[in-house]
């Protein structure tokens, strides 16, 4: 199952300090997620889904379509 962090945080126009600062997670943190350098926690997906304004589910791509 691929995360999808980078793909909605860029379609809704965010920049990775916009959407550390309205996640409250690290830049950092995000650009390792969004490159696949470390799995999120469920609280860091909740709290970046919270901030881009989109489900849990829409920040995953699922293999079964």
């Amino acid at each position: 199952m691929k995360i999808l962090v980078w793909e909605v945080r860029t379609s809704k126009g965010f920049t990775l300090m916009e959407l550390s600062k309205k996640s409250g997670i690290g830049k950092s943190t995000i650009n390792n997620i969004e490159n696949g350098k470390v799995s999120p926690t469920l609280f860091q997906l909740e709290m970046i889904a919270i901030a881009l304004g989109v489900n849990i589910t829409d920040l995953f791509e699922s293999e079964y379509k």
